[in-house]
């Protein structure tokens, strides 16, 4: 491969790991996205930062995408050339929304742009390289594929299939003030589960594969987990004490990642909005998106 390209520009979506009982596994892109572009330099690299972010992000070569780009240049034998970004942000950042997947896919798949070789770097491989930064491919590949994901460990990689999703599924995000580091997220997280618990999820996973394309009635069930929410409680209880009165009341709802964001699989009218705005959380409708894409 070669450099053909100087500048590359994409928009990649949001997205909420996991589902519920699809630790590490299950995704889904929503409207919401990130629109990044690039251009190469024999200066010193340098970003800007419009939107989310703007004022906690780097802007120097420390990036996220700037490193991600100048990582896979070198993966591909090719010289990691200075980069000037521009990153016009509505991904909420810590909130369980996929901004730091969002982030690592926009570096690989602008390097993409700028060899020009979709057919040698294909959406496969831009979700291997995404996942080995993110460790687990949940987010990454709704964030490529766009809809709802499934994806697998194969060999040395990883794997992806869309999800049929009935159009009766309706989804919407209820964002926090609050913000939780992925990494608190996940300390939280015991080192083994019951071997009950396990099997209750991939029953759970199973069962929520099928009410999404044929029987969202059964959502509330299909959404039940015991791998991780519980765990995370004590790090999110704001979250977690929302969450429960939801599901007590009979919704579909789940942490959205690693949280504190609930993903709730139901539409919210305005005055159920502001019943949530009073409890601090504000409501983002979300609707079956594409991945990433070069922005137009």
């Amino acid at each position: 491969m070669r450099i053909v390209n100087d500048s590359a520009r994409v928009r990649v979506p949001a997205s909420s790991g996991n589902l519920g009982p699809g630790f590490d596994s299950m995704g889904m892109a929503h409207d919401v996205w990130d629109e990044v572009s690039a251009t190469l330099t024999t200066g010193a690299s340098k970003a800007l930062i419009v939107g989310e972010g703007h004022d906690t992000l780097p802007k120097d070569g420390s990036h996220l995408i700037i490193r991600v780009m100048r990582e896979t240049l070198e993966r591909l034998g090719l010289p990691a050339a200075g980069v000037e970004l521009v990153c016009r942000n509505s991904i909420p950042h810590g909130k369980g929304l996929g901004s730091s997947a969002a982030a690592i896919v926009a570096g690989v798949m602008l390097v993409r742009q700028l060899v020009g070789s979709p057919e040698e770097f294909t959406d496969e491989e831009v979700l291997n390289i995404a996942s080995e930064y993110e460790g687990h491919p949940d987010n990454a590949a709704p964030a490529i594929y766009g809809g709802t994901t499934l994806s697998w460990a194969e060999g040395k990689g990883y794997r992806t299939v869309r999800l049929t999703v009935s159009p009766k599924v309706k989804t919407t995000l209820l964002v926090p003030s609050e913000i939780l580091p992925t990494t608190t997220a996940r300390a939280v997280l015991p080192a083994s589960v019951p071997h009950t618990d396990a099997a209750f999820n991939a029953g759970r996973t199973a069962l929520l594969t099928h009410a999404l394309a044929n029987a969202p009635s059964l959502l509330f069930a299909a959404t039940q987990d015991k791998l991780h929410q519980d765990y995370r409680s004590e790090a999110m209880p704001h979250t977690a004490a929302v969450l429960g009165a939801l599901r007590k009341a009979g919704w579909p709802a789940v942490v959205s990642g690693a949280g504190p964001s609930i993903l709730l699989f139901a539409e919210v009218d305005p005055a159920m909005a502001n019943i949530f705005a009073q409890q601090g959380y504000r409501t983002m409708n979300s609707r079956q998106v594409r991945g990433a894409h070069i922005a137009g």
